[in-house]
């Protein structure tokens, strides 16, 4: 029996905190991914994590032994607050995600502090919500460029090979200023400039265009409109860079999911790396 192709990254979008208790396309996906991922390579040995949620100035990689979930929201259901995913950690694996990061001359520092923001427990707890998968969050440096958390990623693309999965929460549109002042429902159709702007993505990562990706905010069709602020954005950059191969850019992405709720926030899920296309055909005869 030949061996699959080695463990891709992922870009996941997790929307609003509500994914939690409103699956909705996207959450079914998730429950769906885990156990195509389990299927095919095992069940991943650790899980590093970037959401924009947990951000600072200069990288931190969270190596506490145990994760307590955060509920770093307000104004949502109570049902939320009683939600938990207290995760294990993993101290080991968050020293060497440190040191391959300082090691490159990143201003990246380990803390044993640890929580999961609600970018990180809203999707695991659909991908894994046997809660057995130690996580180990790298906070996201928001004023960061694309091209640096891609760089960034890239200094991870050792980790598929000991069994541990990289990806990047956030979403593939992302306007809260839209979504509270022109309140529309979560199965309105889908909006003219958040259509564009995801088959400009999905074309772009199809082609791996990536100096065109890296530049999104000129190229993209109404990029600032679907993203005001990058944050959201960035992590897509940080799982294609975690997939390269020596100083290669990444392999060709393949989109795995795609939905929209409210109209404009797009949930569109992508893999990077050998085994995307492997992990595509899966899912969609699962």
């Amino acid at each position: 029996m030949s061996t699959p192709a080695s463990l891709p990254t992922l870009f996941l979008s997790h929307g609003s905190p509500m994914i939690a208790i409103e699956p909705g396309e996207a959450g079914l996906f998730m429950q769906r991914l885990g156990p195509t991922i389990d299927r095919i390579w095992g069940r991943p040995s650790a899980i590093v994590i970037m959401s924009p949620h947990t951000a600072t100035r200069t990288p931190f990689v969270l190596g506490a032994a145990h994760h307590d979930t955060i509920h770093d929201f307000g104004g949502f259901p109570e049902a939320l607050d009683e939600i938990y995913y207290d995760a294990p950690g993993e101290p080991e694996l968050a020293h060497q995600v440190t040191h391959l990061l300082a090691d490159a001359g990143l201003l990246a520092q380990f803390t044993p502090q640890g929580g999961l923001d609600h970018g990180i427990w809203t999707t695991l707890m659909h991908l894994y919500p046997q809660v057995n998968v130690p996580v180990v969050p790298v906070s996201l440096t928001p004023q960061s460029k694309p091209a640096e958390v891609l760089a960034m990623g890239r200094l991870l693309q050792g980790l598929a090979a000991q069994g541990v999965l990289v990806i990047g929460s956030g979403s593939l549109t992302h306007n809260l200023h839209r979504f509270f002042k022109r309140p529309t429902p979560v199965d309105a159709p889908e909006e003219s400039d958040c259509a564009a702007f995801r088959a400009w993505v999905q074309a772009r990562t199809d082609a791996a265009d990536w100096p065109a990706l890296l530049d999104y905010r000129a190229q993209a069709p109404f990029a600032v409109e679907m993203h005001p602020t990058d944050e959201h954005w960035l992590p897509f950059y940080f799982a294609a860079g975690a997939a390269c191969v020596g100083e290669a850019m990444p392999a060709l992405g393949q989109r795995l999911h795609a939905s929209v709720t409210h109209g404009h926030l797009a949930m569109d899920a992508y893999g990077f790396g050998p085994g995307a296309a492997l992990l595509a055909e899966s899912l969609a005869q699962a």
